[in-house]
């Protein structure tokens, strides 16, 4: 791959991959090990059709064909994260449902964030710093994170109601105290999600 065509690859945000991996957790059987066994269940769900694989694994159809034969046992770096990706995000679809239909609508989930946090609240005398945050977060929020998710937002647009989640639950203590404060996070380092 290119220099130009790894910057024109799109890179999923942190908040983005913390959602996947969270997913992948409630797995209750482990996926597809080799790339000739990940290749021959993406083609089941490609209906069988090598050229679709292909063109969503930025392959040629006939590579594609050659895994599925057990020709081709060991994929280059790039198509093996292809191949992870696609195995992973179409793996167990009726378990991973399940869970986000619970987080989203009675047990919430788990977050923890490492990130800049700033408050905005008349009177507030925290400034803004690094803080590493444990906290659930409501069904509700969870329920708007996972719909702008599969709406396909962007990092930015999920950062505002991962910072008021977090704000609702662990600086306002789910309203009881600090009216009116609002926090927002920025230069995140890491992000956790647990369902």
């Amino acid at each position: 791959m290119s220099d130009h065509e790894q910057q024109a690859a799109p890179r999923r945000g942190k908040v983005l991959e913390a959602l996947a991996r969270a997913e992948r957790k409630v797995f209750t059987r482990p996926t597809p090990k080799s790339a000739n066994a990940k290749v021959k269940f993406l083609l089941t769900r490609a209906k069988g059709s090598a050229k679709a694989l292909a063109e969503r694994l930025g392959v040629s159809r006939r590579t594609v064909e050659r895994y599925r034969a057990g020709k081709l046992t060991t994929p280059q770096k790039r198509l093996h994260a292809a191949l992870v990706e696609a195995t992973e995000s179409e793996w167990q679809p009726q378990v991973r449902a399940q869970a986000r239909e619970q987080a989203s609508t009675s047990s919430g989930m788990m977050v923890e964030v490492t990130a800049y946090v700033g408050f905005t609240c008349s009177g507030s005398s925290d400034d803004g710093r690094i803080r590493t945050i444990t906290t659930p977060i409501s069904p509700t929020y969870v329920k708007q994170i996972l719909e702008l998710q599969e709406a396909g937002a962007t990092e930015e647009d999920l950062h505002p109601i991962d910072a008021e989640a977090i704000t609702e639950s662990y600086f306002t203590e789910w309203g009881t105290r600090a009216g009116g404060l609002r926090a927002d996070f920025t230069h995140v380092q890491s992000i956790d999600f647990q369902f």
